[in-house]
């Protein structure tokens, strides 16, 4: 175990060298600097329910665009999930909360996300990425007419996931038709302090492999050898999502908890071996193309 212990760690190593010593270019960023609501040339707050009368993975929250439930204050981008008896499209849940969509989508790049996580057994905020191509109804990509393809066809990057049922780790994934949307392609840390400290989520995404870490301490590499629309959905434009679900582990004393986010950035690389590739920001009903 000694030496393929030794093997992971030099390479993990080797990765950070790489990718540290890359140029790498702002893009798209929110700083979250203006108080109150979100800003809504950059973001999208999806409610609308995709099933009709629930959310996938049996969630039990109803996402709302309220500033109840995600704002700007002191410089941070919360959302809140919220125990609340809440009506809406015709149905009752017991739980509210936000689930952000980026009106920016990008190809290649690497993103970096400060955030601290909410507290409880049931929460589970995520902070990753879906393909600008998914067909999910009420979606800010598939309302503007993108919609062509279903999950898990359109891919699924996690760059963090975290269930409040073991409060110190933290997750990342990706999910593929290869994988039939499993989570398979997986790997994590922990993170004794994720729901009381910052730290930086971070995504590197090139043509040939997506690379997860947490404050540039990497724990997951995916790098399949055979990059085919089956295990590498990840050559078209992907956008930002950010949420907290409640799942049916919520314990019955859960009021209220918080992910509260600092930054927001992307970054693409100058360097000869990945050049800027294409990314679309969608301001007014118009877009932006590089």
């Amino acid at each position: 175990m000694k030496p393929n212990n030794l093997l992971y760690s030099i390479l993990f190593f080797v990765i950070a060298i790489h990718t540290n010593a890359q140029n790498w270019n702002l893009v798209w960023a929110d700083e979250f600097e203006t108080e109150g609501s979100i800003d809504d040339e950059r973001w999208f707050q999806q409610s609308q329910l995709p099933n009709g009368y629930s959310w996938y993975n049996n969630e039990l929250q109803h996402y709302t665009d309220r500033i109840e439930n995600s704002y700007v204050s002191n410089g941070t981008l919360k959302i809140v999930a919220k125990k609340e008896n809440y009506t809406d499209q015709g149905h009752t849940k017991q739980y509210t909360s936000a689930r952000l969509n980026s009106k920016f989508s990008f190809t290649y790049g690497k993103v970096e996300v400060r955030a601290k996580l909410p507290f409880g057994q049931g929460t589970w905020p995520a902070i990753w990425t879906l393909g600008k191509n998914v067909i999910e109804p009420g979606g800010y990509w598939t309302n503007q007419g993108y919609g062509s393809t279903s999950w898990p066809n359109c891919g699924e990057i996690d760059i963090m996931e975290h269930w409040g049922i073991n409060q110190n780790y933290i997750q990342s994934a990706t999910h593929t038709p290869s994988s039939f949307g499993g989570t398979i392609n997986h790997g994590g840390q922990n993170i004794s302090t994720a729901s009381s400290e910052f730290h930086t989520y971070g995504l590197i995404w090139t043509e040939d492999q997506l690379i997860f870490s947490v404050d540039d301490q990497v724990h997951f590499t995916y790098n399949p050898p055979v990059k085919d629309s089956e295990t590498w959905p990840f050559d078209a434009e992907q956008y930002l999502l950010m949420n907290i679900a409640i799942d049916q582990n919520i314990t019955s004393d859960f009021q209220q908890s918080t992910l509260e986010v600092d930054y927001v950035r992307v970054y693409q690389s100058t360097s000869s071996e990945q050049s800027i590739v294409n990314f679309t920001v969608d301001m007014n009903g118009l877009d932006y193309p590089s």
